[in-house]
């Protein structure tokens, strides 16, 4: 596969998993200016309501930030909130005791900078799933990439294969959530799934 040049992502997307998994080489834009209403620091979850996107709040320094710039803010306690919605969501899964730990520091220990953050989280999931990816930083911000250029578009929904969600029978087989709903319905099968 073709290099990628990814945005960051909260707890990616399925999709955005896969493509990482799949290329050879793999860029994510360090230098771009935040957008808003984007998966930069969104992510969706299944919940016992259905379809549920989590959201990062972000201090606003000013009108055009650079996406390392932007600061995370902790005026509401948005981890509690985020701990318990994961966590309601998951804990009957096959898997989530199995990594609750891991992720759980995240939602008790405040980060200061949302880039950093979500590339902890990424290569948190990458240990997990025991890949070994060198990822790589833009230097400078590139209009054009010669490559897979995904900065500025999810990456499309594949025809996924239908896999055990914890309210699947309630809402059907919903596709390309965070793809921490993979990981703690499949564990480390995930990594098959990821890279058909």
């Amino acid at each position: 596969m073709q290099p990628v040049l990814l945005c960051t992502s909260y707890l990616p997307s399925v999709n955005y998993f896969s493509v990482l998994l799949k290329s050879e080489k793999v860029l994510i834009e360090k230098h771009e200016h935040f957008e808003k209403q984007t998966y930069r620091n969104r992510c969706d979850i299944l919940s016992s309501n259905g379809k549920l996107s989590l959201s990062i709040p972000l201090q606003k320094l000013a009108d055009k930030e650079i996406i390392v710039q932007k600061r995370i803010s902790y005026k509401e306690p948005w981890q509690i909130k985020h701990w318990r919605a994961i966590t309601s969501a998951y804990k009957n899964s096959a898997y989530f005791e199995y990594f609750e730990d891991e992720f759980k520091p995240f939602y008790f220990e405040k980060h200061e900078f949302l880039f950093e953050y979500n590339t902890s989280l990424i290569n948190l999931i990458l240990h997990i799933l025991r890949q070994k990816k060198e990822i790589q930083f833009t230097n400078e911000f590139q209009k054009t990439f010669d490559g897979l250029d995904l900065r500025t578009q999810e990456p499309e929904t594949r025809n996924q294969k239908q896999y055990y969600q914890v309210f699947g029978q309630k809402f059907g087989f919903v596709p390309n959530l965070s793809v921490i709903d993979l990981l703690f319905n499949k564990g480390l099968e995930s990594v098959e799934y990821l890279t058909l």
